[in-house]
């Protein structure tokens, strides 16, 4: 597995780590196959409640994929649909990791990049960072899954204007579309993004993972409780989070839930 991917682990934190700065974290095949298996290994983790997605320094959370590779893996139809596999399921991995997912952009999100950090819950920036989708000025049509995700977040119309003017704009405008979560100063947004990790985490790591459930089931389609969906929640009563939340609004006190 390549070292331009590490995970850093910090409690119930866990951080992946993209690092290939002299690249600009440019996301290559092996980093996207080195991802999945991360993202594979973190899934059954049970240590392991929020997942922060960064680069490993400020100039870049990613610029995208590496184009000096099209055309050697990502030419002919063949080869671009081996490669666009690849990166489609490692991207899915991360959108249906199990817990609460942040990605925390310094300087440059795009095209690839972007459609990383948009597979995570949160996307937190500085007003340094630049986003955009670039796929219309290399004549690549842009998957139908990470498409869906950017207009479940910015709406059709502001993802048509980004697709399709291939313009890379700043973070500000991304928080005013409510594609950035929150903006934070370059030397601030490292602290910033664990605070609000440790944030999640003081909340019912039982109720965050079915909620993310639920909220990806409605924006796939569903209308009713699946079965599956059902006995989660029917459980979440008989969980020790559950006792400990009762118990705490009781007694006027804050929980504090088992991890």
């Amino acid at each position: 597995m390549t070292n331009e991917i590490y995970v850093e682990k910090n409690g119930y934190i866990a951080t992946l780590v993209l690092n290939r700065p002299e690249k600009r974290n440019s996301l290559s095949r092996a980093m996207f196959q080195t991802i999945l298996y991360n993202l594979e290994a973190l899934r059954i983790d049970s240590s392991i409640k929020v997942l922060i997605v960064r680069g490993v320094n400020e100039v870049a959370f990613s610029s995208g994929a590496d184009i000096s590779e099209f055309l050697d893996v990502r030419y002919a139809a063949n080869h671009a649909k081996a490669y666009n596999d690849l990166a489609l399921k490692a991207i899915d991995a991360l959108y249906k990791f199990p817990h609460p997912t942040i990605a925390m952009i310094q300087g440059l999100a795009i095209g690839g990049g972007l459609e990383l950090a948009n597979a995570c819950d949160f996307r937190l920036a500085t007003p340094k960072s630049k986003l955009g989708i670039t796929a219309a000025n290399i004549g690549i049509i842009y998957n139908l899954e990470s498409t869906k995700r950017l207009m479940n977040i910015v709406g059709a119309a502001k993802a048509k204007e980004i697709l399709y003017t291939a313009n890379i704009f700043k973070a500000e405008e991304g928080k005013n579309i409510g594609l950035i979560t929150a903006l934070h100063e370059p030397e601030d947004i490292e602290n910033a993004t664990i605070q609000f990790a440790n944030h999640l985490l003081s909340k019912s790591s039982v109720a965050n993972a079915g909620i993310k459930k639920i909220i990806q089931a409605i924006v796939e389609g569903e209308n009713e409780e699946s079965e599956e969906l059902s006995q989660m929640i029917l459980d979440s009563f008989s969980s020790d989070d559950y006792n400990e939340g009762i118990q705490a609004f009781l007694n006027k006190r804050k929980p504090i839930f088992n991890k």
